[in-house]
């Protein structure tokens, strides 16, 4: 199932990056970073990175096969119950996304999926549902003057 899901994700990972590559521009008429150069790296990343987890998970299995143990990952308990919580919070992510703009959002979001998978961490947890959002904000709105998603709702702070 894990190789499955590598590559369903690999084929996203491509579909990304062959737009990233022939849809936008690598530099715009200045010469200047274009809307093409972030997104080619990503891309890039993603296709990197599945691969390596496809080999990886094809040495498990092959190890697996020859009597060896089984791995971390092959049967994790309480499988399912980390899905739907995972896919709850991310439909509250959207909900949240809509009505408190991207930056709340995101901390209220990093803030529960830490909390709730990575119990009894609570100092690094708020320090990274804050530091991360936070991060992201100032490169994306103020240095890359790239807005983030707007709120329905503003707050007052």
């Amino acid at each position: 199932m894990r190789i499955v899901f590598l590559l369903a994700l690999l084929s996203g990972a491509i579909f990304y990056s062959y737009i990233a590559f022939f849809d936008l521009t690598f530099l715009t008429r200045t010469g200047r970073i274009g809307p093409g150069f972030f997104p080619r790296l990503v891309g890039g990343g993603m296709i990197v990175m599945t691969l390596w987890a496809i080999v990886d998970a094809l040495r498990d299995r092959r190890a697996m096969a020859a009597g060896g143990a089984p791995g971390a990952d092959d049967a994790p308990s309480g499988l399912w119950r980390d899905v739907i919580v995972l896919l709850l919070l991310v439909l509250g992510y959207g909900v949240l996304l809509r009505l408190f703009g991207g930056y709340i959002s995101t901390v209220v979001y990093l803030g529960l999926a830490l909390f709730i998978f990575n119990p009894q961490r609570h100092l690094q947890n708020t320090a990274v549902a804050i530091i991360f959002p936070s991060a992201v904000y100032l490169a994306f709105d103020r240095l890359l003057n790239a807005n983030m998603p707007p709120a329905l709702f503003n707050l007052p702070f």
